[in-house]
Parts: structure tokens; sequence; C-alpha cells
């Protein structure tokens, strides 16, 4: 009998670990290709995302691809060569805003690149089309926009607040306006795999010195996702530290201002809402210093139990 008794103990233990490790699974799996904001132009914004086990990754903007993707295949990350992963592996991408540091590595490695879409807001598509695939600065390999039309990528608008399919992969986005020195908008992406999402921002501003309400609109969006425990983790930017005077913010984030900003979400969310939620902290501007001070003022201030993960450039993680 007894025996008996502690047989079924074990099964209610096993099974409860096995409901727990289901509902903890990773859903997204992630590939840094760049990672700082600034002046290394090795090393600049942008992330691989592919739903687990698979190779539909998604670029999420562009201003580094090769050296990443090098860099990911000397740590193992992929087994084929960089160009293949940039051919075959990179179904498309999307665009926050069309700075430099955001889209070189889109521009300048076109000639090498394979068929695919690039997905941005009206804005962000038609200054790419005007200043950089208007066949003088660089040839136009889009369908749109002027000079000749290579084709190479398909130039896909997206209506902001409107789930659109990513070609090629079973993820869907929707995508949201940001203030990056008000007026310029930049973006930000909700990307949704079946019932898991991901939130991915572009540079921003806190709602405060942008005098806009763009973050409280978004967090008013995904609230609901954090509630369902849907929301796998926020991408987000940090380019300076506290000491920066709000001037010379130029549209982006300090520590203060994204837990000041974490905090509004919470309230929105429900207390206690972001206790363990991965947030990825993305745009740390050099020099080395003031990364370090960063990462200090974030763990000081960090008072919500979120999980922060600095993301290293060809270094896969999950979500």
């Amino acid at each position: 009998m007894k025996i008996t008794k502690m047989l079924l103990v074990c099964l209610v233990l096993i099974s409860s670990n096995s409901f727990s490790q289901k509902v903890q699974k990773s859903a997204f799996q992630v590939v840094p290709l760049g990672v700082k904001g600034g002046i290394d132009e090795k090393n600049l914004s942008a992330y691989l995302l592919a739903p687990s086990n698979t190779k539909d990754y998604i670029c999420l903007d562009a201003g580094t691809i090769n050296s990443g993707i090098e860099k990911a295949t000397e740590n193992k990350v992929f087994k084929v060569s960089a160009s293949e992963v940039l051919r075959k592996y990179i179904k498309g991408y999307l665009i926050s805003h069309a700075h430099l540091d955001h889209v070189s590595g889109l521009i300048i490695n076109s000639p090498a690149d394979s068929s695919k879409t690039v997905y941005a807001t009206k804005r962000c598509m038609e200054m790419m089309e005007n200043h950089y695939f208007n066949d003088q600065t660089w040839a136009n390999f889009g369908d749109e926009g002027p000079g000749f039309h290579i084709k190479r990528y398909h130039f896909q608008t997206l209506n902001l607040k409107e789930e659109t399919a990513i070609t090629n992969t079973k993820m869907t986005v929707k995508s949201f306006p940001l203030s990056h020195v008000n007026p310029y908008e930049s973006t930000a992406f909700l990307i949704r795999n079946n019932d898991d999402y991901v939130l991915y921002l572009g540079d921003t501003g806190s709602d405060a010195v942008e005098k806009s309400n763009n973050l409280k609109e978004l967090w008013m969006a995904i609230a609901p996702l954090i509630q369902n425990k849907q929301l796998k983790g926020i991408f987000i930017e940090v380019s300076f530290p506290n000491e920066q005077p709000d001037q010379f913010l130029f549209g982006h984030l300090t520590p203060k201002y994204l837990m000041d900003e974490l905090h509004e979400l919470e309230k929105l969310a429900r207390k206690n809402s972001l206790n363990g939620f991965k947030i990825v902290i993305t745009h740390l501007k050099p020099p080395a210093k003031n990364i370090v001070k960063i990462k200090e003022q974030l763990k000081t201030q960090n008072d919500l139990g979120l999980k922060f993960i600095f993301p290293e450039q060809g270094k896969s993680f999950e979500l």
C-alpha cells in the first residue's frame, strides 16, 4: 500500500514538473547580429528572430548583417556558410526607422542577398527609397522608388496597428509608432507565432521627454498579452546612462526613463506581472565605461523583478 502511494506521489510530481516545463517552454530563438548603437560599424542593431526549432528568421533592423553572421558561425550557432544564412535563413527584414545604424547592413549586403521582403512603415519606406535605394546613392534593389528596379526586394509598406503575415514564415507582425526626437517616427514591431508574441522597439525616447503618448498606447496594447503570459519578451533600447541631460538624449532612453516606462506598463498589466519578465536591452552606446554604468544602473533600479538580458553579438538565446 505504501509503495502504491509513493508511486502515485511520484507520478503527480513528474506530471506537475512536465506541465511546468511545458508552460515555460521557449517559443522563439534569437541570434543577435549587432547589439550596439554608436560608432562600431561591425556591431550595429540587428536581431534574427525565428520560431523555436526552425530556420525561418526575420531580421529586426539591419545595421550589421555579414559580420554578425560570421560571428555567429564562429560560435557554432550556424553550421552553414555566412552566404547561406544570408540567402536562405533570413526570410525578410523589419526596419524600424531609416537611420544608417539600422539599415546599413541591408544596403551593403543587398548585392549578395536573395529575393525577399523588406517591411517598414510608410515614412520609413519612403526615406529608404528616396535616400538609399534610389539608383544614385545605391542601386535600387527594390520594386518601388526612383530609378531602375532590380526587384531583389519586395518593399512592403506596413499599416500601423494592422496585422501582416511575414512571407515564408508562420509569423505575423503588427507595427506601432514610436517617437525618436518627436516628430521623427521610429517603429515597434509586435511579432506573433501562433499564441506567442515578442515585442521589438526601434529607437525611442520616453513619453515624458518626447511629449508623446506613443509608449503609453503601446503598453495598453500589450498589457493583456503580459497578463496572459503570451508575451515572451521585450527588446528595448537604453542608449545613455542617467547622467545624460534630457536635451542630449536625441530620442533615446536612460535606465531611469526605461524603468519609469516599465512601471507604467506594470500598472496596466497588474501588480507583479513583470516579475521574472525578460527585457532585452539593445542599442547601448560606447564608450565602454558608459555601457558598464548603464548595466549597473539598470540592476540597481530594477524594483520590478525584471530579468534583463544583455545580448552579445553572435551568441544565441531563447525567449
